[in-house]
């Protein structure tokens, strides 16, 4: 059996025995742990094809090691994590957009912070992929959201260099390093699409990369009214060690479709939660150590403008805090810390 290797030039013999090639596989460094499918000539012809791209095409430059990042290579993973041809669009677009400026690849491999690479895709291609954006969208169960998040991490390991304990120095990472990946409920959700508050059309299929940490949840059954739902949202959130008090960046919001409607019940927009949420979800200076409060203060300029007020917000600004629906029914949510040095990035499928 013939593998492509690292580079358009290089090609591996391995056994055309399965258990044998992901052997060979795993001795060679290109995976993750988890079998792979192998990548062979064939498999990876179809995949650039369904791209609509040449196979040498440089779709971007990958921090840390500024590895070119060609349309073979991305398939090359594409194929190993188990993906079907038809989803190279959209781990194209992620793939353009973690390299976008204000998403601070560089850091995001190298930190010691457990975050993962997020991929939010909101627009009709979620659909025409049979993506998961209900019941367990987080986890496991759909072929799409599975393989396509585990695409990307494969692009950051092997293309970009970043492998565990050698570039990528988290401390303990996560189990959101292995895939993570995400689809909008649009059908579920009172406010507009995610996309059009981002500035998108409706037509759009976008594509968002973010650098989260893994989702916390947020359980409220009790409460009746969208001012005590917000009240437990903010308490949540508001905690001392999570990155975007003092890094600030954006961070993400999942709300549930029962949370949402009681929200909206309440007369309130996505935009009238992102302010509440600001507002309410700071964090006071007594609830850090005297030491971390030293550091916060002297190391990030951010943190100083909150000292008037005694408390720290999540992110300089309301629109720092990212609001979509995601999920089946039942009364949670979750949330979504970030890194805090990085702002999403979006781009189009």
């Amino acid at each position: 059996m013939k593998l492509r290797g690292e580079s358009v030039s290089t090609r591996v013999e391995v056994s055309a025995d399965a258990y044998k090639a992901f052997e060979e596989i795993e001795l060679r460094g290109w995976g993750d742990g988890l079998p792979i499918i192998p990548p062979t000539e064939e498999l990876v012809d179809a995949f650039v094809t369904a791209s609509s791209r040449s196979g040498s095409e440089v779709l971007a430059v990958l921090a840390p090691t500024w590895a070119e990042a060609t349309v073979e290579k991305v398939a090359i993973n594409a194929v190993m994590a188990g993906c079907r041809p038809e989803y190279m669009p959209v781990i194209c677009a992620g793939v353009r957009a973690i390299a976008d400026e204000p998403f601070n690849l560089y850091a995001i491999q190298t930190t010691t912070h457990p975050c993962a690479v997020l991929l939010i895709v909101s627009g009709p291609i979620s659909t025409t992929l049979q993506m998961n954006s209900g019941y367990g969208a987080f986890g496991p169960g759909n072929r799409a959201n599975a393989s396509i998040g585990r695409a990307m991490r494969l692009v950051l390991m092997n293309i970009a260099g970043a492998k565990p304990g050698v570039l990528d120095r988290a401390t303990q990472g996560g189990p959101a390093k292995y895939t993570f990946c995400v689809a909008e409920n649009e059908k579920a959700s009172p406010w507009p699409s995610f996309r059009e508050s981002l500035g998108f059309k409706s037509t759009d299929s976008l594509v968002t990369v973010v650098a989260g940490e893994s989702p916390h949840n947020i359980n409220d059954h009790g409460s009746t009214s969208a001012d005590g739902l917000l009240r437990q949202i903010a308490g949540t959130m508001a905690t001392p060690s999570n990155n975007n008090t003092y890094m600030k960046g954006d961070s993400y919001l999942f709300i549930g479709p029962e949370h949402a409607r009681l929200l909206a019940d309440g007369g309130l927009s996505r935009e009238d939660v992102q302010r509440y949420l600001f507002d309410h979800a700071t964090v006071p200076f007594d609830r850090f150590s005297a030491g971390q409060l030293e550091h916060i203060s002297g190391g990030f300029g951010s943190a100083q403008k909150a000292v008037a007020n005694e408390a720290i917000h999540l992110g300089v600004s309301s629109d720092d805090i990212k609001v979509l629906v995601v999920g089946g029914d039942g009364r949670h949510s979750c949330w979504v810390p970030t890194f805090g040095m990085s702002k999403s990035c979006s781009e189009v499928a």
